[in-house]
């Protein structure tokens, strides 16, 4: 029966997600787990005398923060099946809802698409600034496409399929834990000297906690191509061959494969705060990129979203039968 409550609630939660993204006026876990962050990085800082103390002290963020947000969501909805089951089932889906990012990641990308269409170069440069960490200030309209299709490619594994992952697994409290390991990544696993050793092991921690997810949104992004006419076999051919030259062990895969789908060539120079740098090219550029092709990754990243929550939980419901 376990398994098909998780089945249930994942199905439930993307749909949730789908029609009402994150508003504003409900608090959402994120905000704590920075805030506790936050804290535990000052008391760390504070602790430590030497750079190995630091790097030692930061194996503590993932150990506090990951169990603590798991256990502590296990015991409200312990409690909570106390008052009734149908209760918990119902903070459970809104649990794992807040967990993932469709409309979320649907909305920052059609932003950008939108002032482009108008012509409105200066607010599609400022909306992409929102959503990546680059220089955006003198793009022209195919860096600013770029830029909105690799951040959604790539958050496709981070935002959605990776926290449904971890909720077929163990439910919302396994869900809820791997939004802290990717909620400590952000906010402290930059590789600069402010963070080179504190956030060695949580950056390490995203990187192993990502790593299935990705390979799995890799192979499902190349369906989609198929199901969407797009040129799938290219999709996967590039995936083989530029996947791995990305810096990140795992964002290769999804950007890889919607570059190979939709016939262009993503990486190339960035500017990160007037320093230049360069990242691997993910495809080959069969076509000039532009504003259409951030509507084309939207499509990937909504058909292989809802075909894993739909796979995930069928296979769910099918163990649950069988055992």
């Amino acid at each position: 029966m376990i398994m098909i409550g998780h089945a249930y609630f994942i199905i439930c939660a993307y749909i949730l997600d789908c029609i009402i993204g994150d508003p504003r006026w409900i608090p959402h876990p994120v905000i704590y787990m920075g805030k506790a962050i936050h804290q535990l990085e000052r008391w760390v800082r504070h602790m430590a005398k030497t750079p190995r103390q630091l790097k030692a002290g930061g194996f503590l963020l993932p150990l506090v923060l990951v169990v603590g947000a798991c256990a502590l969501t296990w015991g409200v909805l312990r409690l909570l099946s106390l008052i009734h089951p149908a209760v918990a089932a119902i903070f459970e889906v809104i649990l794992i809802a807040t967990t993932i990012a469709t409309k979320g990641l649907k909305d920052a990308g059609m932003e950008v698409y939108r002032h482009l269409q108008a012509g409105n170069m200066p607010e599609a440069r400022k909306a992409l600034g929102m959503i990546v960490g680059r220089d955006t200030e003198h793009l022209d309209e195919p860096e600013i496409v770029r830029g909105t299709v690799e951040t959604v490619a790539e958050n496709i594994v981070d935002a959605i399929i990776s926290p449904l992952f971890y909720a077929a697994i163990g439910g919302a409290p396994l869900a809820i834990a791997y939004r802290a390991v990717n909620t400590l990544d952000s906010m402290v696993g930059y590789k600069n000297e402010k963070y080179e050793n504190l956030g060695f092991a949580s950056a390490r921690l995203d990187d192993l906690a990502n790593w299935i997810p990705a390979r799995i949104t890799a192979v499902l992004l190349v369906f989609v191509a198929w199901l969407l006419r797009l040129d799938a076999r290219r999709a996967w051919r590039t995936v083989r061959r530029d996947a791995k030259e990305h810096p990140s062990p795992n964002s290769g895969y999804p950007e890889s494969a919607v570059a190979g789908a939709l016939g262009v060539r993503l990486g190339g120079h960035n500017v990160y705060k007037g320093i230049a740098s360069f990242r691997a090219y993910m495809g080959e550029p069969v076509v000039t990129l532009r504003a259409e092709h951030i509507r084309g990754t939207t499509w990937l990243m909504y058909g292989s979203s809802a075909l894993f929550a739909v796979l995930t939980a069928l296979l769910l419901w099918v163990i649950s039968v069988l055992y």
